[in-house]
């Protein structure tokens, strides 16, 4: 494994490990406006949503690692504390890439990037008409983390109201995250798509109490079928189940052919009874798979 020591690096060797590594990164596209009315379009990818009561987004605008200067949009909220923070999905990506430009101050990106301008009803800068969604947000802090290269500047943003493209949504009024389409940075050049193939859900333990991997065998647990993700899954049950469950999956017509061409042969029956585990945790059937492995 390589081990790197972040003082023996530079500011750019640094940003390129950190922003390959540490990715996806959503993308905070940020209107703001400075005390003249000139207006700047700004995409961050050092930006996430950090609370909901207060609703509160942070994005930085990190001094510039080549010559350690500060971006207009960072200037911008020092003087006019509002922004607009505009969700970046895939029919804007490449627009969004050209409004990263370094145009001059008083240049405005929206029309560089070919963007339409919405009148915000609560702040001052305008949104982006093109973005799915439009969060209307209030400074309430800059906390500068440092004042060399490449040095961070957390802008905390309360959103104070959210306007929502109405064709993303599902019959139920929710965003449905596959209509959505977004798009998030990875390092260099390098964007990923959220599309429906690219989806899946992994089920939460908020409310349950799961079983642990620690509670399976170690035959289970050392597994070598059984993935990281497999185990996982089967460590998320809440309960394990009963002899008589375990001892009916038995008379299944896939468990039965193997136990029955496996007589004697302990090594191979263990190895087929993971590797139909393993195939029926890829279809969601946990509870079975869970019932096989402790046959």
């Amino acid at each position: 494994m390589l081990t790197l020591k972040t003082s023996d690096l530079s500011p750019m060797q640094l940003q390129n490990y950190l922003q390959y590594a540490i990715a996806p990164r959503p993308i905070c596209f940020a209107s703001t406006i400075d005390s003249e009315g000139n207006i700047n379009l700004s995409p961050f990818s050092f930006f996430n949503m950090f609370s909901t009561n207060p609703p509160m987004c942070i994005f930085s605008p990190a001094r510039r690692v080549r010559d350690n200067t500060t971006k207009h949009s960072l200037e911008n909220v020092m003087e006019v504390k509002e922004c607009v923070i505009n969700i970046v999905n895939y029919a804007m990506v490449q627009q969004t890439s050209l409004a990263s430009t370094e145009y001059a101050k008083g240049v405005n990106e929206f029309e560089k990037a070919g963007f339409t301008m919405l009148e915000s009803e609560l702040v001052t800068p305008p949104r982006v008409a093109e973005a799915p969604v439009q969060l209307e947000c209030i400074v309430r802090e800059i906390i500068p983390l440092g004042d060399k290269h490449g040095a961070g500047n957390l802008v905390l943003a309360e959103i104070k109201l959210i306007h929502i493209k109405e064709e993303i949504l599902d019959e139920d009024g929710k965003i449905d995250q596959a209509k959505i389409d977004l798009v998030a940075r990875l390092g260099g050049d390098w964007y990923c798509r959220v599309n429906p193939e690219s989806l899946f859900k992994v089920a939460k333990p908020l409310t349950t109490l799961g079983i642990g991997v620690d509670a399976l065998p170690i035959s289970v647990r050392n597994s070598s079928v059984l993935t990281g993700n497999d185990l996982g899954m089967l460590g998320n049950i809440e309960y394990l189940p009963t002899n008589e469950e375990i001892d009916a999956i038995r008379w299944s017509t896939a468990v039965k052919d193997i136990l029955d061409a496996t007589i004697g042969d302990e090594m191979n029956r263990e190895r087929e009874l993971h590797e139909l585990a393993h195939q029926m945790l890829g279809l969601g059937n946990v509870f079975d798979a869970l019932k096989v492995v402790l046959l």
